[in-house]
């Protein structure tokens, strides 16, 4: 290493180590092999050990000759090769966190799926979880998420809207939707300005807007599978008990109440787009409940 910093040697044959803060001011050339095993941050790391002084650099990447690199990797270079301005290191991890997802702040898991939600979704749960814990009230109470679990992908695609940024604006403003016609306005748009809308946006948009049907209805959690659905209530509470009791009733031997008073419906919904379409009803059946509670109230 000394004698390749003091320019007795023209070539480094290394491994990885260097992207741990190697400086060296004379070394304008580099080559990574087989660049498509590399993460996107450790590939943008070891691309820095060159251009660091005034000589213009180089950096190429290879692959192989005869295979096609995965998806993944393909992406990952793609999104390299864009990062060239200076201080392209938060867009950089912006795109690593849109791939890889956030690890859980509170576990030792270090990926997740933080773009299922969007990460300021994903901040607004965990603070209202800390709130929790802690006994108070949170600045967002007025505002919870109830937490859908369908089995399905929920998501706008890359290939759909290429723009990270993009994504991001669009996953903020999908989170203040809270009416059907608004909803299905937001839809006409991503028609007219990216085309017909994939089946994961389809999704995407039927539990916005059973999310808005589980607000209303005091919904905290809804987990629907291909036996049937579990409803479980923020704070064990609902406004029209006598509603819910009579709504159990007519479901028979297929609903029925667990210790934790969460209830379950035993339904047949083999595929996704019947899980979202029976929980969208169960939904709806439970917030005209509410509807109807606060008109006799009044």
């Amino acid at each position: 290493m000394n004698a390749f910093y003091e320019g007795q040697y023209d070539v480094l044959l290394a491994t990885t180590i260097v992207e741990s803060g190697l400086d060296i001011p004379t070394a304008n050339t580099l080559i990574v092999h087989r660049a498509d095993m590399f993460g996107l941050a450790q590939l943008y790391q070891i691309r820095g050990r060159v251009g660091r002084s005034k000589q213009r650099a180089y950096a190429l990447l290879t692959l192989p000759a005869n295979k096609t690199p995965t998806k993944g990797a393909d992406r990952r270079l793609k999104v390299l090769q864009s990062l060239d301005t200076l201080g392209a290191g938060f867009q950089l991890a912006s795109h690593d966190l849109d791939q890889r997802g956030a690890g859980n702040l509170l576990g030792d898991e270090q990926s997740g799926h933080i773009k299922e939600v969007g990460f300021e979704l994903y901040q607004q749960m965990l603070e209202e979880a800390v709130a929790e814990m802690k006994g108070v009230e949170s600045e967002t109470n007025g505002q919870w998420s109830p937490q859908i679990t369908l089995g399905t992908a929920v998501m706008i695609p890359e290939h759909y809207v290429p723009d990270l940024q993009l994504r991001m604006t669009l996953y903020r403003r999908l989170a203040d939707l809270g009416d059907a016609r608004e909803i299905d306005g937001f839809g006409a748009e991503l028609i007219d300005r990216f085309g017909p809308l994939p089946t994961e946006v389809e999704h995407l948009l039927k539990v916005v807007f059973i999310k808005a049907l589980c607000r209303k209805a005091n919904i905290e959690k809804l987990d629907a599978g291909p036996k049937g659905i579990v409803i479980t209530f923020r704070d064990k509470n609902f406004a029209n008990p006598a509603a819910l009791v009579r709504y159990i009733g007519e479901q028979g031997a297929s609903a029925k109440i667990r210790p934790d008073q969460s209830i379950v419906l035993i339904r047949d919904w083999p595929t996704p787009e019947k899980r979202l379409n029976g929980a969208a009803t169960v939904a709806t059946n439970l917030a005209r409940f509410v509807d109807e509670g606060q008109k006799q109230a009044a």
